[in-house]
């Protein structure tokens, strides 16, 4: 998991690329979006905005064809973060919602407003804990622009 502090970081570290440039468009569409509905930029990435606590779930997810990047509004939350395979496979892996799921321990992070990041697909993650949290949700496909199977 990579952790930015400040969403100029995150435009800064990751200015170059398509997939890049569709996260800044869907950030800065935040103020024409609804909570929890979703948004789609061409077919490499949907977005929502999610207010509210994370459910505080037993199983660490992962994903194979999405990664996850996260850009928190307001409030506070945690994750644990683990590779998968130090986890022990829980619920095979469904193409059809690109996740899979897993049990162990990770490492905890403390998440605020202002961070930005990046759940890479070589681990897997849960939240936690969280307090007051709105956030945007981007799920980025790790092709470059485009689906290989379309």
């Amino acid at each position: 998991m990579i952790i930015l502090n400040t969403l100029d970081e995150f435009k800064s570290v990751y200015r170059v690329g398509k997939k890049w440039q569709r996260c800044i468009e869907a950030i800065n569409n935040l103020n024409n979006i609804k909570p929890n509905v979703f948004y789609s930029i061409g077919d490499s990435l949907v977005y929502r905005l999610a207010e509210g606590n994370a459910h505080n779930g037993e199983l660490f997810e992962g994903n194979r064809r999405y990664f996850d990047v996260h850009y928190y509004l307001s409030g506070h939350e945690s994750i644990e973060v683990a590779d998968k395979s130090a986890l022990m496979p829980e619920m095979a892996y469904r193409d059809e919602s690109d996740r899979e799921f897993f049990s162990g321990q990770g490492v905890r992070h403390e998440l605020k407003a202002g961070n930005v990041i990046i759940c890479e697909n070589h681990q897997a993650h849960r939240f936690s804990q969280g307090k007051d949290v709105k956030k945007v949700i981007l799920k980025v496909t790790v092709e470059e622009t485009y689906f290989l199977n379309k």
